[in-house]
């Protein structure tokens, strides 16, 4: 995606969008502000020379549309039937953020993105929804549904993504796993899903970008990939950190969120959710031996030629998801 001038514009709309949408105090100005979030990321992913792009972009827009649609009928219910218009509105608001069981067409949509194009789609695009989401978290009906689609996203997330040699794929289901710790901390408090979210788009960010700075899209990429074997450490190590090992800064939010379900006595739903946190971190970890021990010969020409901003992203990446090791645990556990 290149930065051209009206994709600048397209983006600050974008973020305007989302910004109107968690500001407002009405259904109706939020719908305002998802429609004005969905219009401007159109542009952004549609492309004339790439038919996936484009695909992508007519599946996003018919999600959307669906969820958008469902939210200014259930708002004008309110009045009448108020708790089936906020457990509709919560279940739009699901199927706009990805989450299970709505979650089939985030995978297919970000196998379709670049990465610059699938960072804005698994940070920015998230935070309007969870913003509605966690105003209706108060109501019985839509504790329960956030709760099922807690664990379902949980389990789904870390399921899909076994079998995937795809790293959009395998990004794009750590980010449903994510989602069912976040639907959790949003029935706990809010300052925990906040800081789970901050830290998530941080490691998830800092990812992608590795990612676009070496062309990376599959498996092979890596392993094949004209780069050092620094290079593959660090990406490892920031998979580690997204899949949430410790000690990493991945493991951070999950530690608060953990501790906050065990004073909230979510005891089901933190063993669901732990147990399925392991088997992301199988798909993560069996990339390891063979990224980092198999090793391309190297040639005169280099990826970071064409791409200048690799040197910088070192120090950035290793910054961004190694800092948890410099963390006190008192701090933590306080």
């Amino acid at each position: 995606m290149s930065f051209s001038l009206y994709k600048i514009s397209f983006v600050l709309t974008l973020i305007s969008g989302t910004v109107l949408s968690i500001s407002s105090s009405s259904w109706f100005a939020a719908w305002i502000g998802l429609e004005l979030n969905l219009m401007s990321f159109i542009p952004l992913i549609t492309s004339k020379k790439n038919q996936l792009q484009a695909e992508a972009a007519l599946k996003y827009f018919l999600i959307q549309a669906l969820g958008s649609a469902i939210i200014i009928l259930s708002s004008t219910l309110t009045l009448l039937q108020p708790m089936f218009a906020l457990l509709a509105i919560s279940l739009a608001l699901l199927l706009k953020l990805g989450a299970a069981p709505f979650h089939s067409w985030f995978p297919q949509v970000m196998e379709g993105l670049d990465w610059s194009q699938a960072i804005i789609l698994m940070t920015i695009q998230k935070l309007a929804p969870m913003f509605l989401i966690s105003y209706l978290s108060v109501s019985f009906y839509t504790h329960a549904s956030l709760s099922l689609a807690a664990i379902c996203s949980a389990v789904v997330g870390a399921l899909g993504g076994i079998n995937q040699t795809s790293l959009r794929k395998i990004l794009s289901y750590s980010s449903i796993n994510h989602m069912s710790w976040m639907l959790i901390a949003m029935l706990i408090n809010e300052t925990s899903w906040m800081i789970y979210f901050f830290l998530y788009a941080l490691i998830s960010t800092s990812v992608a970008l590795y990612f676009l700075s070496t062309q990376s899209y599959f498996f092979p990429h890596l392993i094949n990939s004209n780069t050092t074997p620094l290079s593959k450490i660090i990406s490892v190590l920031s998979l580690y950190s997204l899949g949430g090992m410790p000690p990493f800064s991945g493991f951070i939010p999950k530690w608060i969120v953990t501790q906050e379900m065990i004073t909230a006595s979510f005891f089901f739903t933190l063993l669901v959710l732990l147990l399925s946190s392991l088997v992301t971190l199988y798909f993560y970890i069996r990339l390891t031996p063979v990224s980092v021990s198999i090793s391309n010969s190297q040639s005169k020409w280099s990826l970071a030629s064409f791409y200048p901003v690799t040197p910088i992203l070192h120090p950035v990446v290793s910054a961004m998801n190694l800092f948890g090791l410099l963390i006190p645990s008192v701090l933590l556990i306080i």
